[in-house]
């Protein structure tokens, strides 16, 4: 036999559920290869993308943003470069290059 809930537990359980509802947004821009030579990339579709952030390729590649202009974007590309292809997507990742610091890298 079903169990039947009673008003108040429906209330009780849709003020629960409104109190823990979380909005979460992913706003990715995507932009796609034109070219690639040399280790850089140059790409259209990142209109807002800044000078030395970070972005990904479709095969999970990183690179770092360093020519912005009107139209497309170049990209240095912080890994095996003859892997990308034109056409693959490219997409931000909404933050700089980062390098640790410590011991090691004094040297």
């Amino acid at each position: 036999m079903a169990t039947k809930l009673q008003a108040d537990e429906i209330s009780s359980l849709i003020k629960e559920r409104i109190e823990n509802f979380e909005i979460k947004v992913d706003i990715n821009e995507v932009g796609k290869v034109v070219s690639i030579g040399d280790g850089i990339a140059k790409a259209y579709g990142l209109s807002n993308v800044m000078a030395g952030e970070m972005v990904e390729f479709d095969n999970g590649v990183k690179g770092m943003v360093l020519n912005l202009e009107e139209a497309s974007v170049g990209i240095v590309v912080l890994g095996q470069f003859e892997s990308i292809r034109e056409g693959m997507s490219v997409k931000r990742l909404g933050e700089l290059l980062k390098i640790p610091v410590g011991e090691a890298m004094v040297g």
